[in-house]
């Protein structure tokens, strides 16, 4: 798997870069993400299979770096940083991270989340069960191109937002527990993903402009409501 490793410090960077190298991995180094977002260019290379994105770098913040790289590709994304608080844990998977991992970090556990998101992202696109599109009332949600639109119109979603919008809508009316969401679609029992749970349901009422769509159950978790029309 090709993977590229957005890190400024050359000495944290190739140190890691050996121990995925022993492990199989074929590392491409970007220092700043100008670098990054260079190297996802050439669409006649082998594409990458998982993003290490650091935050701090010399020319932009890794979260903004996030945001720009969700605009042109779909690779999962693992933001590696020392910045430990739930408000950037929530900021950055609310960006379109898949995971995020606090340094100091076990070199094993993050060898185990590379191989997590990386099988999540090969998946996404790949299954070919059930129905291509649901549609639920104004809302069509397209499974396989995962696209989202309302009267016609593209809404555009964070990767994390599909796959929560997709699990509810599968089977409308049903109650989903926070925990079975947070397991499916986080894939971790992570406690602080409650919080992220909040801000990602509450985005979807606000970019389909249908904040009745998903209904808090509450001390349950939420249900998709079909509109009427």
């Amino acid at each position: 798997m090709r993977l590229l490793l957005v890190e400024d410090d050359d000495h944290v960077a190739a140190a890691l870069s050996a121990v995925l190298a022993r492990h199989g991995f074929r590392v491409t180094h970007a220092r700043s993400g100008e670098e990054a977002l260079r190297a996802l260019l050439p669409a006649e290379r082998e594409p990458f299979g998982v993003i290490l994105l650091d935050l701090g770098l010399p020319d932009q913040d890794g979260f903004e770096v996030c945001g720009k790289i969700r605009k042109r590709s779909a690779t999962p994304v693992i933001m590696v940083t020392a910045r430990a608080d739930v408000r950037s844990r929530i900021h950055g998977l609310n960006l379109g991270a898949d995971d995020y991992v606090v340094k100091p970090y076990d070199t094993g556990e993050l060898l185990a989340r590379i191989h997590a998101v990386a099988r999540r992202g090969a998946g996404a696109d790949d299954s070919a069960e059930g129905p291509a599109a649901l549609l639920l009332g104004p809302v069509r949600v397209e499974l396989l191109t995962r696209r989202v639109s309302v009267d016609g119109g593209e809404v555009q979603l964070t990767r994390k937002e599909f796959d929560l919008l997709a699990l509810l809508a599968q089977r409308p009316g049903v109650v989903f527990r926070r925990e079975q969401i947070i397991s499916e679609v986080w894939r971790t029992s992570w406690e602080g993903t409650g919080r992220t749970l909040e801000v990602h349901v509450a985005s979807l009422r606000s970019k389909l402009r249908l904040p009745q769509l998903i209904e808090t159950v509450r001390g349950v978790g939420y249900r998709l409501v079909p509109p009427s029309a």
